[in-house]
């Protein structure tokens, strides 16, 4: 089977959960005998690659612009292009998110048997990053890929509620996949390149990966962190969306010398360090559905503090420790602290949990169960 992956920013994954889930779901599909192509932003000639691990990759043939909002109408002229030049050289168009649902006709429009399979990812109009108006076509166009879609994936059971009654039959619950990782050995060697985090030694640091936004709860988790007890430092990992929120942490994050922000890290080896040796894991996602950096912190075994909501309890179940708010949270970092030996266990539970609902073999098998009943 012959099989386009659109939406995501392109493989090798160096962004976000799309990608990561593109490249996860694409390179062991192909070794089960599938024809892969997975679209990819703008990379000048001479560093692109046609193929990745038997995955082919197409590129989008213009840069992306530098301002935030122009990407984001960048990125929405990038799908649409890939669903007009993919739709008929394949069998299945797996599209991942919702954001230009209204151009999903196109498929059906160019080739009639072409299927068409959307992943709506997580609740995009309630991010308040955007305005009313953005917000407004964000949940239009979320209404349209639910009704061209052939088949919806949820990638949590929580996110089916948010598929239109009437298209509720057509979906699907397939989360991300997500493989145990090997064991980092702690090297100082690691950290040469990173002066601000060059004292750091293991358990002995807080530790955020996320995209720097609203609805990842940076400010609530900065905040409650400069009014805890705590004495260990918190590396905060990820870039920035807006410079007004940039602006927002910095007024929060000046009187406290604890918290450090590294900025985005593409270096898998001392990211997963990081990950392995750290004391806790603070994760404030709330839109997303399943947030594949929580499954990431899981599967590394960490102590997870996370937002109280209906998608990090559907992942963590009774092994989170939650919070809905800055006091709250302040406090739940201080009794983590103050309780360290009593919360250990949660780090095998976690890893047990994670591997056993979310192996990639697990994910795999029901893509492919979907593939070929579907296309019957």
């Amino acid at each position: 089977m012959r099989i386009a992956i659109i939406g995501s920013r392109g493989i090798p994954a160096k962004y976000g959960g799309f990608e990561t889930f593109a490249e996860g779901l694409s390179t062991r599909l192909v070794k089960n005998g599938f024809e892969i192509t997975v679209s990819c932003e703008y990379e000048p000639l001479e560093s692109r690659i046609t193929m990745f691990n038997g995955v082919k990759l197409e590129y989008f043939p213009f840069k992306p612009p530098e301002n935030y909002f122009l990407r984001m109408i960048y990125e929405n002229l990038s799908d649409i292009y890939f669903l007009i030049k993919l739709t008929r050289k394949y069998d299945l168009i797996y599209f991942l998110g919702t954001e230009v649902g209204f151009f999903l006709f196109i498929p059906r429009l160019l080739k009639k048997n072409t299927r068409l399979l959307v992943n709506i990812d997580g609740v995009m109009w309630k991010r308040t990053k955007f305005d009313k108006f953005a917000r407004f076509l964000l949940k239009i166009n979320h209404y349209f890929a639910t009704a061209f879609a052939n088949t919806i994936i949820a990638d949590a059971e929580e996110m089916k509620n948010y598929v239109p009654d009437r298209y509720k039959n057509k979906a699907v619950y397939i989360s991300y996949g997500i493989s145990t990782p090997k064991i980092i050995p702690w090297s100082d060697e690691n950290l040469q390149n990173y002066d601000k985090i060059k004292d750091i030694s293991p358990n002995n640091y807080w530790l955020v990966v996320a995209r720097l936004e609203p609805e990842n709860n940076i400010s609530t988790i900065i905040d409650a962190f400069s009014k805890s007890r705590t004495k260990l430092p918190l590396l905060v990992i990820g870039e920035y969306t807006s410079d007004n929120y940039q602006k927002k942490i910095d007024r929060i994050a000046k009187n406290c010398d604890k918290i450090i922000f590294l900025g985005s890290i593409y270096n898998l080896e001392l990211l997963d360090m990081l990950r392995q040796n750290c004391f806790g894991y603070i994760h404030g996602h709330t839109v997303g559905g399943t947030n594949p950096s929580l499954l990431e912190a899981m599967i590394m075994k960490n102590i997870i503090i996370t937002h109280d909501n209906e998608f990090n309890r559907e992942v963590c179940g009774d092994f989170g420790v939650y919070f809905s708010n800055v006091i709250d949270l302040k406090n739940k970092i201080n009794m983590v602290e103050n309780n360290y030996q009593e919360y250990l266990f949660i780090k095998e539970e976690v890893f047990n949990k994670v591997k056993k609902e979310y192996s990639w073999n697990k994910i795999i098998n029901e893509y492919e169960s979907i593939f070929s009943i579907r296309g019957e």
